[in-house]
């Protein structure tokens, strides 16, 4: 019998899948995001419109920093009720209008995709699903390849949007090095996974935290989102997301003693404004927990979630989200919550 009750949930299984997951997915989409990226400069593409919800909602705001720094694109958001319940759609000009959903079932992402078919803009669906009715709508669909999620709480298909991005983003911009870093990606995660032997016990100090904040910045603002998200569904935490500047302007003040503030800090570009706020966090008395690899951060935060070294900002969100998840799941555990079937939820949520 295992010493770990959570290895027998499918949440322990499906985020230890992620690595081969990716590795499956890059290797058969090339063909798709070369004809999609392809399509994009024929049409002479200038900005990118993403329709998505929940976690795949967080992959877009990951889309936004990526396409923007690495193929100089503006990426916007949809609003699917202007479409669905408003009845006022956008015209989206020379746009790509991209749908993420895991299942792609829900009507108002397809709504989204339908009305730009109709303008006749290019159209794109990433999903698990490639007969639903979102990939059905799109001229072109990036199946995530991540087998069955059984879940509630998506793991392993929000990394594989992840990856389908960056896929699409290396082959848009034709940069082999970019590409070959991609390529390992999934030895990063696997690297990552391999240090988080300790969270379980780490979790155990969090079973009574009723509230606690997320924050990251540049690439991984997406992340913040994603282990807010996470920590939502599985623990029932109040949780709200911030980007370190954003937190700064006013939600500072929820700092009191032991407040738990956890921040995801790779090294980057982004790293010295990060140490700033943890400064700053530090000095208001916030209990800190440190998603990172730099080794002055870890050593000064209460709680270190190491990350595996060596991986570039902009790919870093899909290693770092790993410590969050396995955060999430077994502070689920140690407050005796069935982390694979959150209350309320089911795995397809269908919204208008």
């Amino acid at each position: 019998m295992s010493l770990d009750p959570l290895k027998s949930t499918y949440v322990y299984r499906e985020v230890h899948e992620q690595p081969e997951v990716l590795r499956r997915l890059l290797v058969e989409e090339q063909p798709v995001a070369l004809a999609l990226a392809e399509a994009i400069r024929k049409r002479a593409v200038d900005h990118v419109i993403i329709a998505a919800r929940g976690t795949s909602d967080n992959a877009a705001r990951y889309a936004q920093y990526l396409f923007g720094a690495a193929n100089r694109l503006p990426v916007g958001l949809a609003a699917p009720s202007l479409f669905s319940i408003y009845e006022t759609p956008p015209l989206f000009g020379d746009a790509l209008v991209l749908g993420i959903s895991q299942s792609g079932r829900s009507p108002d992402i397809v709504g989204v995709l339908a009305e730009a078919r109709r303008q006749g803009v290019l159209t794109a669906a990433i999903t698990n699903e490639p007969e639903s009715d979102l990939a059905r709508t799109a001229d072109f669909v990036i199946d995530l390849h991540a087998g069955e999620e059984k879940s509630v709480a998506a793991t392993k298909t929000y990394t594989a949007e992840l990856g389908a991005i960056c896929l699409l983003s290396a082959t848009l911009s034709r940069n082999s090095v970019q590409m070959d870093i991609l390529l390992g990606a999934p030895d990063f995660m696997a690297r990552t996974l391999a240090l988080q032997y300790d969270i379980a016990r780490i979790a155990e100090r969090y079973r009574y935290m009723s509230s606690c904040v997320t924050i990251g910045r540049g690439f991984n603002y997406a992340t913040a989102f994603e282990l807010a998200l996470k920590l939502k569904e599985m623990t029932y935490t109040m949780v709200e997301a911030y980007s370190s500047a954003d937190f700064l302007h006013g939600p500072v003040a929820l700092i009191h003693g032991g407040f738990p503030v956890i921040v995801i800090a790779p090294s980057g570009k982004m790293l010295p404004e990060i140490k700033t706020f943890i400064a700053t966090a530090k000095a208001a008395n916030a209990e800190l927990l440190a998603i990172s690899d730099d080794d002055e951060i870890l050593t000064s935060a209460r709680v270190a979630l190491p990350l595996s070294p060596g991986m570039p900002e902009w790919l870093s969100p899909l290693a770092a989200i790993i410590p969050g998840q396995l955060f999430a799941m077994y502070l689920a555990g140690a407050r005796d919550l069935d982390p694979d079937h959150p209350r309320g939820l089911q795995k397809v949520t269908e919204t208008f």
